[in-house]
């Protein structure tokens, strides 16, 4: 609030010429001092506090810890190996690829909108629902695609954050972060020497 003072600045002498008083203002900011606790209060009460964005990631068990049961859980036809690599390639197999004398059609692409990797775990999903859903022998009806992710030491740490977003978009729930084998390094060099020439 603004005040007015008032008070006489001292008295008047006889014969003088009668002045008008000076008055002086004093603005008081304790109202003001109040608004501003008020607002704080007030933001602080109806603001929302971020959530922190975390991906939950099941890490595979060491080999002795696996039951003998538990061991052949995943099927060759649902699953699919993808190995990053340098230069942002993604190396793909259909299967398991248990037997080194026999390798698998190993495929090259990248995170890219078309004939992407996206484009090879769609065709995956379709093929396995497709299988599970004739009622082969073997094959039972809740059988879910599973993606095994082996980044090499040549990978870099865009690529798996690239892949893991993949498994959410594509609905993935059985995927697994494995350590890359000496096997799979010797896939990604002869398809790196079949494609030398294109």
């Amino acid at each position: 609030m603004a005040e007015i003072d008032t008070s006489s600045g001292g008295g008047h002498k006889k014969g003088s010429v009668k002045k008008g008083k000076k008055l002086s203002t004093r603005i008081d900011l304790t109202p003001m001092v109040d608004l501003g606790f008020l607002l704080i209060t007030f933001f602080i009460f109806t603001t929302t506090m971020s959530k922190p964005k975390t991906m939950e990631i099941n890490m595979p068990v060491d080999k002795e810890e696996i039951k003998e049961e538990d061991k052949n859980k995943v099927k060759d036809y649902t699953a699919m190996t993808v190995l990053l690599s340098k230069e942002h390639r993604v190396y793909y197999y259909f299967g398991m690829a248990n037997d080194p004398l026999n390798p698998p059609k190993v495929e090259v692409t990248y995170f890219q909108n078309k004939n992407g990797i996206r484009d090879a775990i769609i065709n995956l999903k379709k093929e396995v629902y497709a299988q599970r859903n004739n009622g082969m022998p073997g094959h039972n009806p809740k059988d879910e695609p599973v993606i095994l992710i082996k980044p090499d030491t040549t990978s870099q740490y865009e690529d798996m954050v690239n892949i893991l977003d993949e498994m959410q978009i594509n609905a993935i729930s059985t995927y697994a972060l494995v350590d890359i084998t000496d096997v799979d390094r010797d896939f990604i060099r002869l398809t790196e020497e079949a494609n030398a020439g294109k």
